[in-house]
């Protein structure tokens, strides 16, 4: 299993939460209390990119300091 450590860096445009893993940024899609994260990187590395391609599904998140949530 991979383990991706994502590191908050604010909210897009859409107001979703955006985070930065070794020099990549990823955006969690829908991110609802008490539902799994729907992370995917952002199009052409931007930060108000949309929603690219999603991790693979047996990747292993971990947000810092914490997931940011709805």
């Amino acid at each position: 299993m991979k383990k991706l450590i994502l590191n908050y860096k604010g909210r897009d445009s859409w107001d979703r939460p955006v985070y930065e893993s070794e020099g990549c940024l990823y955006v969690d899609v829908d991110p609802r209390k008490g539902w799994k994260p729907n992370i995917c990187t952002k199009y052409n590395n931007e930060f108000d990119g949309e929603p690219d391609t999603p991790i693979a599904e047996d990747t292993v998140v971990e947000f810092v300091p914490c997931r940011d949530i709805w």
